[in-house]
């Protein structure tokens, strides 16, 4: 077969590249065949036409399959680019603030947040204190209480307003349609 020197990176061995003395085969209707020397267990899968291959190396004996190898990687194939379609990717998007803003510039990013809540991406919502605007981090608690408190119809609280150096932040996930 295509596949009889070939050894697979996640440590699945085929045909030739098996190295274990004895073997527990398992033939193609998943009914085991008991235990065999490698050589008897290559021949009865050349004999099936088909690929013998190590599916369990750390058992006592090891265990190896006769299989259409090929097919086998084949329908793994399908299954995993069937499970990155289900996959859903979540973006941080970030929204800046300063503690001193002014009504018309946090409508500004709250709209601007809740864009980003609505298309379903995590929103990082941060005020930056420059010099001494650090003594007064109460006010950017506040801002950011605020932005959190406008967005709490779409969004959670995943993370509350905590101190990073000088920046604060919070992190609003959306709402997922059992919290809704």
């Amino acid at each position: 077969m295509f596949w009889r020197w070939l050894t697979i990176s996640k440590e699945q061995f085929i045909n030739e590249s098996i190295r274990a003395r004895e073997l527990r085969v398992i033939d193609t209707n998943g009914e085991q065949l008991g235990v065999k020397t490698r050589q008897e267990a290559l021949e009865l899968a050349s004999r099936a036409n088909l690929d013998l291959v190590l599916i369990a190396p750390n058992a006592k004996p090891p265990v190896a399959r006769i299989m259409d190898y090929g097919k086998y990687r084949y329908e793994q194939q399908k299954k995993d680019k069937e499970a990155r379609k289900k996959q859903k990717v979540i973006n941080v998007k970030e929204v800046r603030l300063s503690p001193t803003i002014e009504e018309n510039d946090f409508n500004t990013k709250l709209r601007n947040g809740r864009k980003f809540l609505e298309k379903g991406d995590k929103v990082k919502a941060s005020i930056r204190f420059r010099g001494r605007a650090i003594t007064h981090s109460d006010i950017g608690k506040k801002v950011l209480d605020r932005f959190a408190e406008e967005c709490k119809d779409i969004a959670v609280v995943e993370s509350k307003p905590k101190m990073d150096g000088r920046n604060m932040f919070l992190v609003l996930a959306p709402k997922s349609e059992k919290d809704k």
